[in-house]
């Protein structure tokens, strides 16, 4: 994208904003004042020299794009631009910088940039404060927020710490920022996998693990590795989630990020069919989670709660055949994922209950049931694919084996592959 700006390649800039950005032509013509289909022709490819697109030339017209995309005048070799010396109007009101973050919008983490400017140095507590405030209320709204805004806050953080860490601090501050860094990478790649965004989780979570290890934090080292085993689980790499439960361990000792790595060592065994050893997984699990204080904000991603422990059990006890306690942890988790006014606060949990019902009622017979489960586990505005899907398809896999004949039980399938077919498109590297 520099480069292009550099070269006044403008086409090449719409071309690049459209597939990273996801900004439409549409939307880049109104801001620069030119016809949708004049845009597209700018960023259509060049192959083998021919087709050659059309250029801007016309040093006016080049500024109209400037001003238009906003791009700062020295990327694009021009004097700054009148709107980049603007300076904001005073304001003798600052909001609660985790309400500015959690909204999101324009101006995000522009709280800490605004507290940055009342001292001399690069960044200040206070600015630090709300970094991490508005980190913690990205990770307390993972479950039940949508992905794509979650993702867009999650990455305008990354863009804001990582800025900051160019400026000048203490060994303290520097570390602190570091840790945020780390936090958000975390989110991140969770975020990205909830999407579909495999290699990009893989770069982000990869990015939390080096952040942990340079700043010699245990917990992030540990959640890294925790995410690396739920990544394996859901691809049926059962040795490497086992390897990477034990590097999660060896990393942190007491936070509560080994009951989660407990509980992933538990649904893989269930999966290779290891009754004893999902016993023996669980129960350690139960043990380190006895030990730990309730948290006040159970909802956290990376806190976790007791009121879990009933959707770990669920799902061994599904793998093992216990229909029975399946279903009544199912139940349980289904009545703690909702809130007092009916409303879902955990989403996510409580679509795989309802597969976990619908495996149960496809085992008995009960395949209206088994159907009308599955279908509303898939419809869930708010899911983690992988996880989702790795559930969906055991149903899926009880349904045509059980009732091959049945239309229903095909068109449950083929609700499935369209979802997949779905995921199937191109990733981004961030």
């Amino acid at each position: 994208m520099r480069s292009a700006i550099a070269n006044h390649d403008f086409g090449e800039v719409f071309r690049l904003a459209k597939l990273h950005g996801n900004i439409s032509y549409a939307k880049i013509a109104e801001a620069v004042g030119y016809k949708r289909e004049h845009i597209g022709k700018m960023a259509r490819p060049e192959t083998n020299g021919k087709g050659a697109r059309p250029r801007i030339t016309q040093f006016h017209k080049i500024l109209e794009v400037v001003d238009g995309l906003r791009i700062p005048g020295h990327l694009a070799g021009v004097a700054p631009r009148p709107w980049e010396l603007e300076r904001p109007a005073r304001t003798t009101h600052l909001e609660d910088p985790s309400t500015l973050i959690s909204q999101g919008g324009a101006g995000l983490w522009d709280i800490a940039e605004m507290l940055r400017r009342t001292e001399m140095s690069s960044i200040n507590s206070a600015a630090l404060e709300s970094i991490e405030e508005g980190i913690d209320q990205l990770a307390r709204a993972y479950p039940y927020a949508d992905a794509d805004y979650l993702h867009d806050r999650t990455r305008n953080g990354l863009q804001y710490v990582t800025k900051q860490l160019e400026g000048r601090m203490t060994l303290r501050q520097h570390r602190e920022l570091l840790v945020d860094t780390g936090w958000l990478f975390l989110l991140n790649a969770c975020v990205q996998y909830d999407r579909g965004q495999r290699e990009a989780a893989n770069l982000s979570k990869a990015a939390a693990l080096r952040i942990g290890e340079e700043a010699g934090h245990s917990e992030i080292k540990a959640w890294a590795w925790e995410i690396e085993a739920w990544f394996a689980l859901t691809q049926s790499r059962w040795q490497d989630m086992l390897n990477a439960v034990e590097a999660g361990h060896v990393a942190d000792q007491t936070h509560s990020v080994g009951v989660q790595l407990y509980a992933h060592k538990a649904r893989a065994a269930a999966r290779m069919g290891d009754a004893r050893l999902v016993r023996q997984s669980l129960d350690a699990g139960r043990a380190r989670l006895d030990r730990l204080p309730r948290p006040d904000h159970p909802e956290h991603h990376f806190i976790i709660d007791p009121d879990k422990w009933d959707f770990y059990e669920m799902d061994a006890y599904r793998l093992l055949g216990d229909d029975e306690r399946a279903a009544s942890h199912a139940r349980s988790v289904i009545r703690i994922s909702t809130g007092p006014d009916g409303t879902e606060i955990s989403p996510m949990r409580a679509a795989e209950a309802r597969l976990t019902l619908g495996v149960a009622a496809a085992r008995t017979g009960e395949i209206e049931e088994a159907i009308g489960m599955g279908t509303t586990a898939l419809e869930a505005d708010r899911k983690s694919l992988p996880s989702l899907l790795l559930v969906a398809d055991e149903l899926d896999k009880e349904l045509r084996a059980r009732y091959p004949r049945e239309a229903a039980a095909r068109d449950f399938h083929e609700q499935i592959m369209t979802i997949k077919r779905g995921t199937a498109r191109p990733e981004l590297p961030f």
